[in-house]
């Protein structure tokens, strides 16, 4: 199963904003219903490659992969390709293995909000907010005006709050983390591979050929076939294909469509490498 690119669960729009495609995170849950079905299914490789997305979104992913186990007592294997960050981890943690490429970048454990403020670009030009609302905080993130310092406190709470349940689902998983440790390592910044495998972040370093044969071995066969789902007249001819672009190149706030994620203002919280 392919996770490739922002997690989110908004849909990607083609020309004249039409799609023919589901967003992400229905696409996903469509895929494991078709595994449950599927009785010679035996283990599902979660080929990851993004650098996160919305809390939301990485949230029901996970949910929706660990009903899938407990449903199914099937082993999940999570192979992080070149990028597997932030909200790519925390899906990525639902998997009973994670093994990463060895040029692997993972990490980014923790939350931010995106937002911004144009009041001082309004002045220039001679605009002024004047929102009518019923309550003090009732327009808090608004780009149209400056974020006073209780409101960024309300934020750092919902934040905080965030946060520690990205703690607890690695902590739920990765049993050999101890809370101590855990924190040391979730102050957002990235990790290599190999340091990612020292500190007990991932189980293997390999390439994603080495992710099947740990299905194999996880779930204990000598012999499979991979199965990839796909939709009619989409190519697939290998492991590979259709894997989508979420390297270094396409993982800043430019390339990220600002009005889908942060909606035209509205603060969003994510699960994202941002850099």
């Amino acid at each position: 199963m392919d996770i490739s690119g922002i997690i989110s669960d908004e849909r990607k729009r083609g020309l004249a904003g039409l799609s023919d495609e589901p967003d992400m995170v229905a696409r996903i849950k469509e895929e494991l219903n078709t595994a449950a079905r599927d009785k010679n299914m035996k283990a599902v490789i979660l080929r990851i490659n993004s650098p996160g997305g919305t809390v939301a979104a990485s949230d029901m992913i996970y949910h929706e992969i660990e009903q899938f186990k407990e449903k199914t007592d099937t082993k999940i294997i999570a192979c992080i390709m070149d990028l597997g960050a932030s909200g790519g981890y925390y899906v990525a943690v639902s998997a009973d293995k994670i093994i990463a490429h060895p040029t692997t970048v993972t990490g980014s454990i923790g939350v931010i909000m995106l937002n911004f403020s144009i009041e001082g670009l309004l002045q220039k030009i001679g605009v002024k907010d004047t929102s009518i609302k019923t309550g003090e905080h009732k327009d808090m993130g608004s780009p149209l005006k400056l974020m006073t310092e209780e409101e960024r406190k309300i934020f750092q709470g919902v934040m905080d709050t965030l946060y520690e349940r990205f703690l607890a689902v690695i902590a739920e998983n990765r049993k050999e983390l101890t809370p101590e440790k855990l924190r040391l390592l979730a102050d957002g910044r990235i990790y290599t591979a190999k340091q990612a495998l020292e500190y007990g972040l991932i189980d293997r370093i390999g390439y994603l050929d080495e992710a099947i044969l740990l299905a194999k071995e996880e779930s204990g066969l000598t012999e499979a076939r991979v199965v990839t789902y796909h939709r009619p007249g989409v190519y697939k001819n290998n492991i590979y294909s259709q894997l989508s672009n979420a390297g270094f190149g396409t993982i800043n706030l430019l390339n990220i469509d600002l009005k889908s994620f942060v909606n035209s203002g509205t603060p969003s919280f994510m699960y994202l490498w941002a850099p």
